[in-house]
């Protein structure tokens, strides 16, 4: 597989290596839009929560992991997960003079799910393994924020839930915030329609003054990102294998306002309607793309647009990912994508 800010071609297989549970997994899926997301750009919420199962918070560690639910606006229902790991084994005897009671600062994971601004929940039970699988694996505080939905909630309402849940961080005391949690050492992620949202999260945090929150970096996995024009890869990819060019188109009308098109802002983000961020505080960043994903293209394009405007941005290309790898635990991608985000973090927090 390739190593960031290298492009891999794809191999003579014509097909990606999907397991069988996935392969099921994601036709069940396909299955469950066919029924519920209708031509109107309404949507029957609920066949899609009967099928959304749900996993509750486990004040006693679970594989490893504690988890909370904490409450950002009661009003609009927003909150979060968060996830912290239970204390590391110690190998060797406490040094001398030392308190072996101190606590590890860990560094913050705000991550947002996937599921085209229109499914997903942050106790839904694949997200809820995916969030406490990286608290695990990467041994960070994750903070998995639970957003309003489209197309009951349009743009902008996702992106102020995630800055809000942002800056109710930055401002948290007391016993809700682990004592573990080193602000100073915060990441955005997101996949998906989550890495969109991660991105203009980072944008509108450039512009903000935090107390006491520090972003070192922003990973984007698979962003869903896309315009009018109809790139190689929506074309060559439209019918799947895990996402379909529909469901995307579906999606963004859903999303976007009334009356817009793809090339609206949120979505093309170098587009003839995106802002300038050049000059724009904006963390470091690394895109994770997947050679049969319909997104590839558009992913490429974030990650020049970034280049373009200055940002420092790291590339990862795996050939042989499909969309929503990561949400699927596909190996051997999984594995390495893990240990290319562990790199990409401690790279910033070294600086």
């Amino acid at each position: 597989m390739s190593r960031s800010d290298k492009n891999v071609e794809q191999s003579g297989n014509p097909k990606p290596n999907i397991p069988w549970n996935v392969k099921l997994y994601t036709r069940a899926l396909s299955c469950i839009f066919d029924a519920s997301f209708r031509p109107n750009v309404s949507l029957n919420r609920g066949l899609v929560n009967f099928f959304d199962f749900k996993a509750s918070p486990s004040s006693n560690p679970l594989n490893g992991v504690a988890s909370s639910d904490i409450t950002v606006d009661p009003s609009r229902n927003l909150w979060f997960r968060l996830y912290n790991p239970a204390p590391a084994p110690t190998p060797t005897p406490t040094p001398t003079g030392s308190d072996p009671n101190d606590v590890v600062a860990m560094p913050v994971i705000v991550f947002f799910h996937g599921g085209g601004f229109v499914i997903g929940h942050a106790n839904s039970i694949s997200v809820d393994k995916q969030a406490r699988q990286v608290a695990r694996e990467l041994r960070a505080i994750v903070v998995s924020v639970d957003y309003r939905l489209a197309p009951e909630h349009r743009f902008p309402c996702q992106y102020e839930d995630g800055f809000d849940a942002l800056r109710f961080i930055d401002e948290m005391d007391g016993p809700d915030l682990p004592a573990n949690a080193d602000l100073d050492r915060c990441f955005l992620a997101g996949e998906s329609a989550g890495g969109n949202l991660a991105h203009y999260v980072a944008v509108r945090a450039g512009e903000y003054d935090f107390k006491r929150l520090k972003l070192l970096g922003l990973i984007a996995v698979q962003p869903f990102f896309g315009g009018e024009e109809r790139a190689e890869s929506e074309i060559r990819l439209s019918w799947g294998p895990t996402l379909r060019l529909d469901m995307t188109d579906w999606f963004w009308r859903a999303f976007l306002p009334e009356g817009s098109d793809r090339d609206h802002l949120a979505a093309n983000v170098f587009g003839p309607n995106a802002g300038e961020i050049s000059g724009v505080r904006f963390p470091a960043a690394l895109v994770v793309i997947g050679g049969f994903d319909l997104l590839r293209d558009w992913d490429r394009r974030y990650y020049e647009g970034l280049k373009s405007s200055g940002k420092e941005v790291h590339l990862v290309d795996y050939p042989n990912a499909v969309h929503g790898f990561w949400n699927y635990g596909v190996r051997p991608e999984y594995c390495l994508f893990l240990e290319e985000v562990r790199a990409f973090m401690q790279k910033q927090m070294a600086k």
